[in-house]
């Protein structure tokens, strides 16, 4: 097809504009994400706590149940990778100090410290005993230890049994993190529904599930989870007690939720697509799960995103306090109850490494939260 001027021919694509690209809401959210540098690292590390939840059992050096009394409060030992030989050459490869112990003068008690004239090397994928990855993956090789057999390893230190901290720490980063995502979305699921249903039917319904959320809200935490505690049977086994935890925390959680939910569904049930799906004839749960809460998944994805850091937080709290998980389970809380007293954290200070790491992970969930919310922004730049 040509268009005719007074100049001449011209063809219909000199003339036609060039064709717009259109993206999907999910590469517009991921391109207004990268912006944020700061939530772009707290991705990452967000990830990279994951995969070490994931692959505990490969990357914890020993069993965390395992303890030697013979190293009890022992120090780090830390990982050197060079080496200085005695006639000033240099040799390359990862390997850590040994250790010799002394009496204290004052105390008349027996202390570890590091011995440098013994280093201990250390191999990449280890020989270790029969275990299983992930709890049905058989395998007998962890991704270091040292090459000297019954030699000891604590790279972040011992706790007053002689446990190793840092399998210890692997193992409860699994714990904790999957108490905060099984938590949210049990949380999500609830709020979703119930504040769902209530934005869009309204009247005596919407009323009756906000003085229900506002009940929950006005009841003081620390009360309620010593009910909570002393009502949970004591011959329960510790994967009871987990469950139990998850549970209680998302019957809680889920609030806030549901009142951002109900805020929005509010807002879309006049919306034209939503008449239009009413007038042809779709039923109330195919209009709120196909139609209402598509619109706004990625404001979901959001709020999700910045309630896990509370789930973890209250997770440490109720189990540093007593009232949560209990050994055997290693959790970050249950591993800080080993940091209550003062003179503690005077002979072992390292017993504070989970509290470091529930800050970084905290921290990083909250800055990763942000991004996500400001790429979910639709008003958004």
């Amino acid at each position: 097809m040509n268009i005719h001027a007074d100049d001449g021919t011209l063809s219909m694509a000199e003339v036609t504009p060039k064709k717009a690209v259109r993206e999907s809401q999910t590469a517009l959210m991921w391109r207004r994400f990268k912006r944020h540098k700061l939530a772009l690292v707290s991705l990452w590390v967000v990830i990279a706590f994951y995969l070490i939840a994931i692959f505990a059992e490969f990357l914890a050096p020993t069993d965390p149940s395992a303890y030697n009394p013979r190293y009890t409060y022992a120090p780090p030992q830390g990982i050197n990778f060079v080496a200085v030989q005695e006639d000033g050459s240099w040799t390359f490869g990862p390997y850590v100090y040994g250790y010799k112990t002394e009496i204290d003068p004052v105390a008349l008690r027996r202390t570890f410290v590091i011995d440098e004239t013994e280093r201990l090397p250390i191999m990449l994928f280890a020989e270790s005993k029969p275990y299983l990855l992930a709890g049905f993956i058989p395998m007998s090789t962890k991704l270091f230890g040292v090459s000297v057999p019954r030699a000891p390893l604590y790279v972040l230190g011992a706790d007053r049994l002689g446990r190793d901290l840092l399998s210890r720490l692997i193992h409860g980063t699994r714990i904790s993190l999957s108490i905060g995502l099984a938590g949210v979305t049990m949380s999500l699921f609830f709020g979703i529904i119930i504040g769902g249903f209530a934005g869009y039917y309204g009247g005596w319904f919407d009323s009756a599930v906000m003085r229900v959320v506002e009940f929950i809200r006005s009841m003081p935490t620390i009360p309620l989870w010593l009910g909570l505690a002393a009502a949970m049977p004591k011959d329960w086994t510790a994967l009871q007690t987990y469950f139990a935890i998850t549970i209680i925390l998302s019957l809680i959680g889920w609030t806030e939720l549901a009142r951002v939910v109900r805020g929005r569904f509010l807002s879309l049930r006049t919306e034209d697509f939503v008449t239009a799906a009413q007038l042809d004839g779709a039923s109330d749960w195919r209009i709120i799960t196909r139609h209402m809460v598509p619109s706004f998944t990625s404001h979901i994805i959001a709020a999700a995103t910045l309630a896990i850091p509370g789930m973890i937080l209250a997770e440490t709290a109720l189990s540093f306090l007593g009232l949560g998980l209990q050994a055997p389970i290693v959790s970050w809380g249950t591993l800080l109850q080993d940091a209550q007293n003062i003179r503690t954290l005077a002979t072992a200070p390292w017993l504070l490494t989970p509290g470091i790491c529930v800050v970084i992970i905290i921290l990083a969930m909250n800055f990763f939260g942000d991004g996500l919310r400001d790429a979910a922004d639709p008003h958004g730049r």
